[in-house]
């Protein structure tokens, strides 16, 4: 099922594998505008430890479009996240 569109002046955040057992949340809806750059603090103050147990080896999408939210590219760093926009959190896959 797909997440239900986000309210007026919010974005929607999908979580995948880890992140969502860590948020215990598949997706859910948080204001905009973000910075990128500012995305993993603010996702650190809903889920304390989330920085350094999934975040950090995550890939992130802006829209379909992967960000480097977490790092040092400005371009992907000053990106706005905005009203309507789908980020995604995806942790790395692992195969056996």
């Amino acid at each position: 099922m797909a997440p239900a569109k986000a309210p007026a002046g919010h974005f929607s955040i999908l979580y995948f594998a880890a992140a969502s057992t860590y948020t215990r949340r598949a997706s859910e809806h948080l204001p905009a505008p973000v910075r990128a750059r500012d995305l993993f603090a603010l996702l650190e103050e809903r889920y304390p430890g989330i920085g350094e147990k999934v975040l950090s080896s995550c890939a992130v999408t802006v829209n379909l479009e992967y960000v480097d939210a977490g790092g040092d590219d400005a371009e992907d760093a000053g990106r706005v996240i905005k009203e309507g926009d789908e980020v995604a959190i995806i942790p790395p896959v692992s195969s056996g």
